[in-house]
């Protein structure tokens, strides 16, 4: 049986220093590794990493909306190329302990991505920053900008990932994008949504929001319980608090370990979780619900025949956002350029993802995945089906630095016919190839 790779105690606090983790805990916990720093952590350290990385579409053309290439085989955030390079993230981190009890994590994000993307411009910020105060037996308190309790594909830290590209639920229904609750939008009355035009979008929330959690865990021999439990704000540093009333956050994970210390421990775990927040647009409020399980197994981490497996089921109700197809161009109806967002309490949407990975070699690992989001089931004229097919092959240098890269075959169906600029859309969607290396600094 495999026990995790025995990695020096030196590497495991610089791969997790990078990864915004405690490196000396007992388990792949996504919330003992991100809210407190390390027993013997300095009063300051300062760590990074980036993430240089390659895109390739062949940017497909939709022939009946004058020959625009629609959104979807363009890369984000600016939707101005099929096949280019970025820096997707670069972060600058500061954490350390004030004192035995109170530990403290900031760290300001400078690549490029929805994060930095806002009012169609380029701006760095606040990503995280937090205090965490263990002064309660079995309840420690973590305070400012915070990942709030949800998904373990929302809570991992991004050195776990194996694709560059997420899976299309969690892009979708947990990223969420800030607009400006102030401005006069109307209801359009022919797809019952939202029109909001890309420039004014305040950036995505990268699953973080202003607030305050207790969480712990329990360790009972190989078994270990967790719990986090949030309330905060909808909103994020660059767009405000765009909510009068609380979100509340929570998740619940049992887990039962194998061996291996830190990030990359042996362990099965499943967790079930739940978020609810009131959005405000145009003066009014509208509720929204995200709630999933999931589960995974790793174990074997930089060994011969190493695996690992992912599960995620998650659901969401009210507030559906439904990204632009197009960029704005003379000619293309309203719908087709602005994002359409669903905020009624009606609106659903779910999906699933699969994911496996085997170690092939102490340094080379194949990982195969399969995502699939239903985006409004509730309204035939509006429901879109998402199915990717992922493999990728990655190499692992060190738990700091690897490089991936993966292939994905996508399709995007339309239940209802007939529907000719959905179909024409849905027939020109791209699979599309991406390649990056992470590197701790």
């Amino acid at each position: 049986m495999y026990h995790g790779h025995k990695f020096s105690r030196n590497t495991l606090i610089v791969a997790a220093a990078m990864l915004g983790l405690s490196p000396l805990a007992h388990a792949a916990n996504w919330f003992e590794l991100q809210g407190i720093s390390p027993a013997k952590a300095p009063l300051f350290g300062v760590s990074g990493f980036i993430e240089p990385s390659l895109y390739a579409q062949s940017g497909r053309e939709d022939r009946l909306e004058r020959n625009q290439i629609p959104h979807i085989d363009l890369i984000a955030p600016g939707f101005s190329q099929s096949t280019t390079a970025n820096i997707l993230r670069a972060r600058i981190m500061l954490r350390g302990n004030l004192n035995k009890h109170i530990s403290y994590f900031f760290g300001g994000e400078f690549g490029d991505n929805g994060f930095t993307h806002v009012r169609g411009g380029y701006q760095p910020g606040l990503i995280d920053g937090h205090f965490t105060f263990s002064y309660i037996p079995g309840a420690r308190i973590e305070a400012g900008l915070i990942r709030a309790p949800s998904s373990e594909g929302a809570m991992q830290g991004f050195m776990s990932y194996n694709f560059v590209l997420s899976s299309t639920m969690i892009g979708q229904l947990m990223q969420q994008p800030m607009y400006n609750s102030s401005n006069p939008y109307k209801i359009n009355p022919a797809v019952n949504a939202y029109l909001i035009n890309g420039q004014q979008t305040l950036g995505v929330n990268a699953f973080r929001y202003p607030g305050i959690m207790a969480f712990d865990w329990f360790r009972n021999g190989h078994w270990e319980f967790t719990y986090g439990a949030m309330i905060g704000m909808f909103g994020t540093v660059a767009a405000g608090n765009q909510s009068s009333s609380p979100l509340y956050a929570a998740r619940l994970q049992e887990a039962y370990i194998f061996g291996g210390k830190g990030p990359f421990r042996s362990d099965v775990q499943a967790g079930v979780w739940y978020q609810h927040a009131s959005p405000e647009l145009n003066d009014t409020s509208y509720s929204m619900n995200r709630y999933g399980v999931d589960v995974q197994y790793l174990q074997g981490y930089m060994h011969q025949w190493g695996r690992q497996f992912r599960f995620q089921y998650m659901r969401g109700t009210g507030w559906i956002s439904a990204a632009s197809a197009f960029s704005s161009a003379p000619g293309l109806p309203a719908p087709l350029t602005n994002t359409q967002l669903y905020p009624g309490s009606q609106n659903t949407a779910n999906g699933y993802m699969l994911e496996g990975g085997l170690f092939l070699t102490k340094h080379i690992e194949a990982n195969l995945r399969y995502d699939y989001y239903d985006r409004l089931p509730n309204d035939s004229a509006q429901q879109r089906i998402f199915k990717t097919w992922a493999i990728g092959l990655q190499y692992h240098f060190t738990p700091l630095t690897k490089i991936m890269a993966g292939y994905y075959f996508r399709t995007l169906d339309v239940p209802h016919q007939p529907n000719p600029p959905a179909d024409s859309i849905s027939d020109a969607v791209d699979n599309e190839f991406a390649m990056q290396a992470m590197i701790a600094f």
